[in-house]
């Protein structure tokens, strides 16, 4: 397992914190899970295909320690985190949403949002320290009811101490949100250790599973709390009962759910995470964290990412432009933010990959 597994460009794939590459196999999981009953017996086709789905709660279980029960598929994170804004009562003296200006943009969009059913935002500046547990703790101030944790920052990769974090809200009784967009797949996570309230993932990135498979956890001692607003028939607790005048939370996290579901994108994802549960997503971290030193201590006061971090490394030199120059006449593949260019090594990057990464650094 490993390098050949995937589709690789021929050029330097260095983009896995936007867009994970294809598995070899995938064609062939989406035509066996998806196409195959269509085709073959279609009378059968929503079964099957909801199997496949039942799959994929399953894998992503195994993959970060979770019940099945305690996963719900979700279009996107944003989705999601609507969906729970809408589910959880927004108490009068405790309504606010704390976030960061560091948070993803589509989540502060949905918080926003979130005025309509009673919650307020409040956002920390840039400026905070974000690992730093003390101005967290000045920050979670008693009429905090909600607060959006971004396991890894896409901007910057800087991981937060996420399970002490956490432990804070616990003590204050605050609904807590992770957002691990950026850390799964890569990142080893324990949900049963975290004991966020909620959790919220998808599968494009470092998964390699392709968009539209995201999901969400809810912590099952706080499921009873949740009356979620945006529901369909396959939120109900018994979907074919067809009773138009009786409709019953679905008595696990599939409450969240809604309609009709899409099939594909989970039928496609399940296939990739049952690949990194089996690779591990501990050899993952120990083989990306080797690259990212590398590129952290070559390009020292450069490096915008600090030490405790996710995947991805992001640089930023006061000859920044010959550096972007650098890269691309090198068919390096990267991207950029404000802060600067973003590298993120994965299992089918390797050394090669990284010394071509250094040579272009200005003045190395």
């Amino acid at each position: 397992m490993g390098r050949d597994d995937f589709l690789l460009p021929t050029q330097r794939y260095m983009l896995s914190h936007s867009v994970g590459l294809a598995l070899r196999s995938s064609q062939q999981q989406w035509q066996k899970a998806f196409l195959q009953p269509w085709q073959e017996n279609p009378e059968q086709a929503w079964p099957n295909w909801l199997q496949a789905i039942d799959g994929f709660r399953s894998a992503l279980g195994e993959l970060l320690n979770g019940n099945t029960e305690d996963f719900c598929p979700q279009s996107n994170l944003s989705s999601g985190f609507s969906k729970i804004l809408q589910a959880v009562p927004a108490p009068a003296n405790r309504n606010i949403i704390l976030l960061s200006e560091e948070d993803f943009p589509s989540m502060s969009f949905v918080a926003q949002q979130a005025k309509a059913f009673g919650w307020e935002v409040r956002f920390l500046p840039d400026t905070m320290d974000l690992q730093n547990l003390e101005q967290w703790q000045t920050q979670l101030k008693d009429d905090v009811g909600l607060v959006l944790l971004t396991h890894v920052y896409s901007n910057s990769s800087l991981r937060l101490p996420i399970s002490e974090l956490l432990e804070q809200c616990r003590q204050q009784d605050i609904f807590s949100v992770v957002d691990i967009a950026q850390s799964i797949g890569v990142v080893p996570i324990d949900l049963q250790q975290w004991q966020a309230d909620f959790v919220l993932g998808s599968c494009v990135k470092w998964l390699c599973g392709g968009p539209g498979a995201g999901f969400m956890w809810v912590n099952p001692e706080k499921l009873s709390l949740c009356q979620p607003k945006d529901v369909g028939w396959f939120s109900h607790q018994d979907p074919f009962e067809f009773d138009v005048h009786d409709f019953r939370y679905h008595e696990s996290a599939l409450r969240f759910w809604g309609g009709t579901p899409s099939v594909q994108p989970y039928a496609l994802a399940q296939h990739s995470i049952e690949y990194f549960q089996h690779y591990g997503v501990e050899k993952c971290w120990q083989h990306n964290q080797t690259l990212t030193e590398q590129l952290r201590i070559a390009a020292r006061e450069a490096c915008v990412t600090p030490a405790y971090r996710g995947g991805t490394i992001v640089l930023r030199f006061n000859q920044q432009d010959a550096f972007v120059n650098a890269l691309g006449e090198a068919d390096i593949q990267f991207d950029q933010r404000p802060t600067g260019v973003r590298i993120s090594p994965h299992i089918y990057n390797d050394q090669s990959d990284i010394d071509s990464v250094i040579a272009c650094y200005p003045n190395s």
